[in-house]
């Protein structure tokens, strides 16, 4: 069976006892491996216990597919049920997950850690169609996700995030949930514990604003304002400082979708404070409220269009042609920043 986006929660916590296998999988590393943790965890809390927790890599299935099937069977000699995780698996763990189903009697509770796995993935048909395995896909957080998962950490140590803040630290985390927890912890490690008290946009600028994404705003603007000898310099600063080029593209791309929404309801008869008002999470004032409403002026909704599907074509790029990352996101932010250059000129 598929877990569902609203059941991962409950699951992870309590999982179905009628589930004897789960195939964690998707292109975030860090989410598949806090999954899989907190999985296990709800079987057994200490995972060092040689005698309730083992571990199995994938090939090994291979030459062995009974392993699963026989592990499932085990009792543990202290007692207590086990856990068998099956770490980097991929499509060679196949047979051994058809011999789990088929499997007499067992109590254990397999967690499989795979990759990317597509549509047509043997590992996870299966895990989606039989009913006693789970297929739980993880993928990179969006904005949403992210806001949510530094309020609930923020909340659990007594702590609020100010709106403007909270707006500062998700435009600088990347979708990769293992990267996001670590940047997190540090900024929660930094507050200490002041119950009741904010992290304000001081606080998360003093932790976050020498992390790999440093420089990205300036990147932005220099694209969206068609300054390209600025952005050449920005460009070399981000990576200079180790800034991860499909972040970066995400980034561009979250600011055309900033800008593509206030147009729309601009467009749609709004004035431009009640359409940055409907917009949720967009500047409030200051010198990057400024920037948006040049930008704003720069960029007309058939514009934006365009630069919408040409950030789209360049991820995708990122995705599948092979090509450095780093050239995709300069060939990118170069083809972004001359058609801002040419729009001012001819206006």
């Amino acid at each position: 069976m598929k877990i569902e986006a609203r059941q991962v929660e409950s699951f992870l916590k309590k999982p179905d006892p009628k589930v004897r296998g789960v195939v964690i999988y998707g292109n975030d590393d860090g989410l598949v491996a806090e999954r899989a943790v907190t999985l296990a965890r709800s079987v057994c809390e200490d995972l060092k216990d040689p005698f309730r927790v083992v571990d199995i890599a994938g090939d090994v299935l291979k030459q062995d597919p009974a392993r699963l099937a026989d592990e499932f069977g085990a009792l543990s000699m202290m007692g207590g049920r086990r856990v068998i995780r099956v770490r980097p698996a991929g499509e060679e763990s196949v047979a051994a997950l058809e011999n789990l189903v088929e499997a007499v009697a067992g109590d254990a509770l397999i967690i499989v850690e795979a990759g990317n796995l597509t549509p047509r993935s043997n590992l996870r048909t299966l895990a989606e169609t039989e009913a006693s395995l789970a297929a739980l896909p993880c993928y990179m957080d969006n904005e949403a996700a992210l806001e949510g998962l530094v309020e609930s950490a923020a909340r659990a140590q007594g702590l609020s995030v100010d709106p403007e803040a909270l707006d500062w630290i998700v435009q600088r985390l990347g979708g990769d949930r293992g990267q996001t927890r670590g940047e997190i912890d540090k900024l929660l490690l930094y507050k200490g514990s002041d119950a009741g008290k904010s992290i304000t946009l001081q606080d998360a600028m003093a932790v976050l604003g020498d992390t790999a994404s440093i420089g990205i705003d300036d990147v932005i603007a220099a694209t969206f304002d068609g300054e390209v000898v600025a952005l050449d310099r920005a460009l070399d600063r981000v990576f200079a400082e180790g800034g991860n080029p499909v972040q970066l593209v995400r980034s561009l791309q979250r600011h055309a979708d900033q800008l593509h929404l206030v147009s729309g309801h601009v467009a749609k008869g709004l004035n431009l404070e009640g359409a940055l008002f409907k917009a949720r999470g967009l500047p409030r004032g200051g010198p990057v409220r400024q920037r948006f409403e040049r930008h704003l002026r720069t960029w007309p909704l058939p514009r934006l269009n365009a630069a919408v599907s040409t950030i789209l074509d360049a991820e995708i790029d990122c995705k599948r042609t092979g090509l450095p990352h780093e050239a995709i996101a300069r060939r990118l932010c170069l083809r972004l920043s001359q058609a801002a250059r040419s729009a001012k000129a001819r206006r």
